[in-house]
């Protein structure tokens, strides 16, 4: 529910919040709250906290000044941005080439996160992944596919904006044969890039991901739910993840007819 922060684990919180397309249907979006093992704080993502969820944070944070980095990871997930950066402005800012792009005037760090040179600052809690053969920053601004993913290794947790989605539906409509459901952005096929071997290249990473994070327990995911281990009534996540990559199959292979 937007405005609530989950307790993923010890060391990961997952902040639910709201994000209206159109003004009126609520896809949801999110951050993530992560306590490395030098006892510090990342934020994954830029959100306005609300005043429950800002008290939640101070406490966990000594007042945000155990907050030592942000990593905006989404290059189309701007709104909070700037808020973020006053709610937290001794935190590091981290973002992609978008992001300093659209905000030129923050002191973001100089070193992307798309760019993996950067990952290593954070390797003793994370994992990260960038799709490939997928345009990272779409020329179409309603693609909004990729981003960088997140893997918190001590808990399990994929941290994904877009890219990965997880659609929790009422359990009402379970007695029609249907149920939730962890899927790829339904842009896919407008983010592949418009090469031959593309589609290749995205299914040997979405494969290399799937197995690389098998163990992964948890999903928090933006739009529009999180699929936490004690909820998760279904298949397991590395299950799940390979039905989302069959699911884009045919996606996939009309591309490689098209460009070979």
């Amino acid at each position: 529910m937007a405005g609530d922060i989950l307790r993923v684990s010890e060391d990961f919180w997952n902040i639910r919040g709201s994000y209206r397309i159109g003004g009126f249907i609520d896809v949801g979006t999110q951050a993530s709250l992560v306590r490395r093992s030098n006892g510090r704080f990342v934020f994954l993502d830029s959100y306005t906290l609300t005043s429950r969820v800002s008290g939640q944070v101070d406490e966990l944070t000594g007042g945000g000044e155990m907050v030592e980095a942000i990593l905006n990871l989404h290059p189309f997930h701007t709104v909070h941005v700037r808020k973020m950066h006053e709610l937290f402005p001794r935190a590091r800012l981290y973002g992609t080439a978008r992001h300093l792009e659209r905000f030129p005037d923050l002191p973001w760090e100089e070193m992307r996160l798309e760019d993996s040179a950067s990952h290593g600052q954070f390797a003793d809690a994370f994992e990260f992944s960038v799709p490939r053969g997928v345009d990272f920053i779409s020329a179409d601004e309603k693609v909004h596919f990729s981003s960088v993913l997140a893997f918190h290794r001590a808990s399990g947790t994929i941290h994904s904006d877009d890219t990965l989605m997880y659609i929790r539906l009422p359990a009402l409509l379970s007695v029609f044969g249907l149920s939730d459901a962890v899927s790829f952005h339904p842009t896919l096929a407008k983010a592949l890039e418009q090469r031959p071997g593309a589609a290749r290249d995205f299914g040997d990473w979405a494969a290399g991901l799937i197995e690389s994070w098998r163990s992964a327990e948890n999903l928090c995911a933006a739009h529009t739910a999180a699929l936490l281990a004690h909820e998760n009534r279904g298949e397991s996540i590395h299950k799940r993840l390979n039905r989302a990559l069959d699911k884009v199959g045919k996606t996939l292979q009309a591309h490689e007819q098209k460009y070979g």
